[in-house]
């Protein structure tokens, strides 16, 4: 069954109660357009979730199953496209995300998705992220890789495996930098003339461009014009491919944040972005 929270505002108990509902008519849909197993692959016994059996998001996942993450927690509509896909399809809770995928949030939508190796990605409303390669087995660190894009809107992420055990084979990558991540929590937001409804401390509109910040851990920005590396709390700017990195202090930085119920998630403890009251969500 759907787990549903939800503050004790009447309206979002509504949002809630629609979530719910929402999630049981999608989950025949999202089961049916799971990923096949790899050819020659054996199945593992209840490797795919079910109505009976939900994912848990702390739980591994099976090789046997070629999708690259599960969506662990959603508030809204989630749509994903695959490269040559002409329809996208509806995503929910326990649908799995494909190598090559885009993944979409709508203008009310927040959405985790837990990756094989533990990587967590929780995207913010009005966002585009694709997953550009992935490749995870346990037991052969060699084959390890993962590069995601974030084509608009912005992110909160925590590394998993794959990080710490081979971390130069991991890229985001954005319209003006690629980021390199050392064992990290941070935030992405970018920005083209699209995120009026993003808080900062000055309460003005972000500028365009690549807004990053460090939570734990470290990240490397590099562009054409150079390259910079952030520590935790820091904050960092890149408008431009044509214009390097900087560090910008923290009256000025953007941080990406998310809601409660979503950062919070019910994944081993870990959090994933500072918390904001009043959302209903979907999980399992």
């Amino acid at each position: 069954m759907h787990g549903l929270i939800a503050t004790m505002n009447p309206a979002l108990r509504i949002i809630g109660a629609a979530c719910a509902v929402a999630g049981l008519l999608t989950a025949s849909l999202a089961l049916a357009q799971q990923p096949p197993a790899p050819a020659g692959a054996t199945p593992t016994p209840g490797a795919t979730p079910t109505a009976d059996a939900p994912a848990s998001a702390s739980a591994p996942v099976s090789p046997a199953i070629s999708g690259a993450g599960q969506v662990t927690h959603l508030s809204g509509t989630l749509v994903g496209r695959t490269d040559g896909q002409t329809q996208p399809r509806l995503l929910a809770v326990r649908s799995w995300v494909v190598p090559g995928e885009t993944v979409a949030t709508q203008g009310d939508t927040y959405a985790r998705v837990r990756f094989n190796d533990g990587t967590e990605i929780v995207l913010r409303p009005n966002s585009q992220f694709k997953v550009e390669a992935y490749a995870f087995d346990e037991k052969e660190p060699s084959s390890d890789n993962l590069v995601f894009s974030l084509l608009k809107g912005g992110l909160r992420s925590i590394s998993g495996l794959i990080s710490r055990r081979n971390r130069d084979r991991i890229q985001y990558k954005t319209p003006t930098a690629t980021v390199g991540i050392r064992g990290t929590h941070f935030g992405m937001l970018m920005c083209s003339a699209d995120c009026a409804n993003v808080p900062t401390v000055t309460g003005t509109m972000p500028a365009d461009g690549l807004h990053v910040d460090v939570a734990a851990g470290q990240i490397v920005v590099t562009n054409p014009a150079g390259t910079q590396t952030l520590n935790p709390g820091q904050f960092g700017y890149v408008p431009s491919t044509q214009t390097a990195p900087t560090i910008v202090p923290p009256q000025s930085g953007v941080r990406v944040t998310m809601p409660a119920v979503i950062a919070a998630g019910n994944t081993g403890g870990r959090s994933v972005g500072n918390p904001q009251a009043g959302q209903a969500v979907c999980r399992p």
